[in-house]
């Protein structure tokens, strides 16, 4: 459907558009709700510039979208739990950043997030992109034959970059994020289709990624790590992604079910903050 003043642009070949003539600090009407989240379901990142946020107006937006979800092992806003502030200050030089690899949003969990909304408060003049990859082209790429030895199978996740078993070793972050370690619940693994329908399309979706993906369900780590090295390579070609560049009052939403994203940590000296919310989802269905 299209709604009056709303425009949508597709950014790149594979995924990501700008949608343009909607402000989305005001109560939408079902028509604009409707007509995004259509713009997600056929381009799974959807980019709105010009916006002027508060967390509170970031919450209401989200719930427009589902319902917001308050995320394990990373300290929320006191006086909104269901916002992240994601920063990084300028004098925080030479350390990790917040989802700093390819991955989707805590696919540990039995019902990960639907989908993420990002809005950006400060942002460097360069530096501090987002990549995001569309995991239904990356699956449609693959030959006859992978496809259906991958279809039956299922990935081996945790939350293990928080737990106590496997801490990451070396690794230092941001202060202006709190992150709780030593967690022995996040060492739990747990599985999900490697091949999952993405719901609002019916199209399948490679879903493995490099953060908490752990292994092939009844094979060990060393017998998996050939085959899901192959994934996250070819998940990630550049055919299959598209890249932002981040201005001041840009909201990005994202569906989390058939994408993976990666923070490029490319901007030392400058300081960054972006307020991210969640937003629930359901238990991965695959498609075999």
């Amino acid at each position: 459907m299209t709604v009056s003043g709303m425009a949508v642009e597709p950014i790149a070949g594979s995924l990501g558009a700008v949608v343009r003539g909607i402000d989305v600090a005001i109560d939408l009407d079902a028509a604009s709700v409707e007509a995004l989240q259509q713009a997600l379901a056929g381009h799974l990142v959807i980019f709105l510039p010009g916006q002027d946020l508060d967390p509170e107006h970031l919450l209401a937006f989200t719930r427009r979208i589902g319902a917001p979800m308050r995320l394990p092992y990373v300290a929320a806003m006191p006086e909104h739990p269901e916002v992240i502030a994601v920063l990084k200050e300028a004098d925080e030089e030479r350390i990790s950043v917040f989802g700093g690899d390819w991955h989707s949003d805590y696919s540990f969990l039995a019902e990960p997030p639907m989908g993420s909304v990002l809005y950006a408060d400060t942002v460097p003049e360069t530096g501090g992109d987002t990549l995001w990859a569309n995991m239904i082209a990356a699956y449609a790429a693959l030959s006859d034959g992978m496809k259906s030895m991958l279809c039956p199978l299922h990935a081996m996740h945790s939350g293990h970059v928080y737990g106590a078993e496997r801490p990451p070793v070396g690794i230092r972050t941001s202060r202006s994020i709190g992150i709780s370690r030593g967690n022995s619940d996040a060492d739990r693994e747990r599985p999900h289709p490697l091949i999952r329908r993405h719901e609002p399309t019916g199209q399948s979706a490679l879903f493995v990624n490099p953060i908490y993906t752990t292994r092939i369900a009844d094979m060990t780590e060393t017998e998996s790590q050939p085959l899901l090295d192959f994934l996250y390579a070819h998940a990630t070609r550049p055919e299959f992604c598209c890249r932002w560049h981040w201005r001041q009052g840009d909201v990005a939403l994202w569906d989390n079910r058939a994408t993976l994203h990666y923070a490029i940590n490319d901007y030392d000296g400058h300081r960054r903050l972006l307020y991210r919310t969640a937003i629930a989802g359901e238990v991965p269905v695959g498609t075999a």
